[in-house]
């Protein structure tokens, strides 16, 4: 019988990449998406349903919709989010509380409606999509920065707590991809991008880095494969850096101190 697998985020970028590699091995894929006029599956032979991270009652009728039809859930791949671009000083309380809203929240939320499927199942595998930022700080990025390192905390001790009913708890810590994020996953704050910002050098250098290694970058083809590759190794990493950046930077931070991985990631980004 095949895996049911339940991806959060899953109508653009990683998110339809990792539902259309996982239909195409095999797995039948639950895709949840925020458009509720989405009746059409993107993708032939994967089912669209609604679901918002941040809409509780969504959350659980979203999983209460694939039981119906499934009977059980034996993959979770948390990978909805977005960025916020804003400096600690501009950033407004709804901002904030918005980044984490979704990020943090809806991905605890949504983990903590599967866990007693799982737990009861003595089996299942919850992958969240986090980033080589949820190890580093870059300036403009720190409530995006802040909900990844949340991520990372949630998603190791999860996994003490998981361990003893066989469920597994992974990370992917996803560097900069080919994906519509800028256009669609990137929220900015106003006075930051402000012509009279304070922070105008800043902006006027670092956004366009960011920027161009998105637009630019590469397709998000291997988030997928490894999400395939998490779900189908029962020895997989505990966190599985993805990417020119995660690759470079993740082990670079274990390597060095934090005064000298600052100076690098100074260096690096011209900061």
């Amino acid at each position: 019988m095949s895996k049911v697998v339940l991806i959060t985020g899953a109508s653009s970028g990683m998110g339809e990449a990792t539902a259309r590699l996982l239909h195409e091995n095999g797995y039948k894929v639950y895709a949840g998406t925020r458009d509720k006029e989405l009746n059409t599956p993107q993708i032939v032979g994967v089912s669209n349903v609604y679901l918002d991270v941040t809409d509780t009652e969504s959350i659980k009728t979203a999983v209460d919709v694939i039981l119906t039809l499934e009977k059980k859930i034996d993959v979770l791949v948390n990978n909805a989010g977005y960025g916020l671009l804003s400096t600690a000083e501009q950033a407004t309380d709804e901002e904030i509380f918005n980044q984490f809203d979704v990020n943090v929240f809806g991905l605890m939320k949504m983990t903590r409606e599967v866990l007693p499927l799982m737990r009861e199942a003595k089996s299942g595998v919850i992958i969240n999509i986090s980033s080589f930022l949820g190890k580093m700080g870059l300036p403009l990025l720190s409530h995006y920065n802040a909900s990844k390192y949340a991520v990372e905390g949630f998603t190791d001790s999860v996994r003490f707590e998981m361990n003893p009913f066989g469920v597994r708890v992974h990370a992917i810590q996803a560097g900069l991809f080919g994906t519509n994020f800028v256009q669609k996953g990137l929220v900015a704050n106003a006075a930051t991008t402000a012509e009279d910002s304070p922070y105008k050098d800043l902006v006027g250098h670092l956004v366009p880095i960011v920027a161009k290694a998105i637009n630019e970058g590469p397709s998000p083809e291997p988030i997928a494969e490894a999400v395939q590759s998490i779900i189908e190794n029962e020895d997989a990493p505990i966190a599985t850096p993805v990417g020119g950046e995660a690759t470079t930077f993740v082990p670079m931070r274990k390597e060095l101190s934090d005064e000298a991985f600052e100076a690098k990631v100074t260096e690096t980004f011209g900061l």
